[in-house]
């Protein structure tokens, strides 16, 4: 019997084998499939020990119930939504539980062009067919086929000739040994760019440091390197490379909302559509630079799958999520991080600037951290503190969202524990402690 535990809000994932496994994989890619109604997925996988066996469960499973197996191997998850997204297939399974410990397994489901199932929604359904296995069909009478599919050196080539020549470009490349080399190092050969490579031997036990950008100890080394180099920017990407931080010359972080607000400008100009979907978390910086470049701005809940989403269905130039994911109109709306990195770069040179020059005004206002704090009833939190600043203006999307004139907070509940999330920025240093020490002690 499948855990039903390891169905997350927006993939499969657990340890390997007690919570994720070969009999859990072979019945979720059965559900998928009968869900997809498809008679053809992808599959790809990361390197981690047990993504082999994952995958051969789930390729035989696919197999027997007569759905034929597109295989293009170990590769990082933008190759899988790009294999979906421009051979128009059904969709498909990535096997990698990315920024995740070594011991962790996952199951990202795709389906076309490259819309990641999550809960609520098509999550629950695949599920809810996993839960029911009567109901998914059984074999047929002829079993499906496995195709190889190498499309690589197609990626590299259409990326590359993408982006101006990027030559005379030096960058620091933390690859923390995740899935990012496999397609950055020949784009970036391609390209002219200077690489100064860290951790690019691709190796899933992660023996340096977690593979995961978005928690600023992970990037130390990254910044010191860009610092002694004398490096132009740097770049870290998470295990399996849909994401990618960057770190500027005078080694500080840049942020997924100021480079988005550093982005904005190259990336409308010329547009008639001027859609930007952006973190309700985001600094009002990015609000402030898409109606200064007469942009639309469309402010969404925390949740990846739901931009790519809004992307795909309703369009628009970009969409960005504070996690680091963007995801481009130009680039079949996948989240890339190697194909962010380059926007980055291109818009860089054409500027002829430092980074750190280019986003020096865009620091206007003073943010807080994502503040976590356990709680016994979450609901009862957000309550509390919703009505404490009635007289605010509020935004029903995700949780408490409340603004001021001079400052914003935003409140949210996890989806897997008893936590509340809160954000906070303010126009004064001043404002942002006073507010965060009044909301925290509300709360705790």
């Amino acid at each position: 019997m499948v855990d039903i535990n390891i169905f997350k809000a927006y993939d499969v994932r657990g340890v390997y084998p007690s919570e994720i496994n070969e009999e859990a994989a072979a019945d979720i890619a059965k559900a998928f499939a009968f869900f997809l109604r498809a008679d053809k997925l992808v599959i790809g996988r990361d390197c981690r020990a047990s993504s082999p066996k994952l995958h051969d469960a789930i390729v035989n499973a696919l197999v027997e119930v007569g759905v034929n197996v597109v295989d293009i191997g170990m590769c990082p998850t933008p190759l899988l939504n790009y294999t979906i997204s421009k051979k128009g297939f059904p969709g498909g399974i990535m096997i990698s539980a990315s920024h995740n410990p070594a011991e962790y397994n996952a199951l990202k489901l795709i389906k076309a062009p490259c819309l990641q199932l999550s809960s609520p929604g098509d999550m629950d359904e695949v599920k809810k067919l996993v839960m029911n296995p009567e109901v998914v069909r059984e074999a047929q009478q002829e079993k499906g086929n496995v195709q190889e599919l190498n499309v690589l050196n197609e990626y590299i080539d259409e990326v590359a000739e993408e982006f101006i020549d990027l030559n005379g470009l030096t960058v620091v490349v933390d690859y923390g040994n995740g899935m990012g080399s496999l397609t950055a190092r020949p784009v970036f050969e391609k390209l002219g760019i200077k690489v100064i490579p860290l951790y690019e031997a691709v190796d899933c036990t992660f023996p340096n440091h977690p593979a995961n950008p978005a928690e600023e100890k992970n990037l130390e080394e990254l910044r010191k390197a860009v610092l002694m180099q004398k490096a132009d920017l740097g770049i870290a990407f998470d295990g399996d490379a849909d994401r990618a931080f960057v770190i500027d010359d005078t080694g500080r972080i840049i942020y997924p909302d100021i480079l988005a607000a550093f982005l904005i400008p190259s990336e409308l100009k010329g547009r008639s559509e001027k859609r930007v979907y952006y973190d309700l978390r985001f600094s009002r910086i990015v609000a402030d630079v898409i109606k200064k470049n007469k942009g639309k701005g469309v402010m969404m809940r925390v949740g990846n799958p739901f931009y790519k989403e809004k992307l795909v269905k309703e369009g628009g130039v970009f969409a960005v999520e504070l996690s680091g994911h963007f995801m481009f109109q130009d680039h079949y709306c996948i989240d890339d991080g190697l194909f962010a990195s380059l926007k980055v770069m291109e818009a860089m040179v054409e500027a002829k600037k430092k980074l750190s020059e280019l986003v020096k005004p865009l620091f206007k206002y003073y943010q807080s951290p994502e503040i976590n704090m356990k709680v016994a009833n979450p609901d009862d939190v957000l309550q509390k503190v919703s009505d404490a600043f009635k007289d605010g203006k509020s935004v029903d999307i995700d949780g408490v969202y409340i603004s001021y004139p001079s400052w914003w907070f935003s409140l949210r509940k996890s989806n897997t524990e008893p936590v509340v999330r809160l954000r906070l920025e303010a126009d004064t240093k001043e404002k942002l402690d006073e507010m965060t020490a009044k909301i925290v002690g509300m709360i705790k």
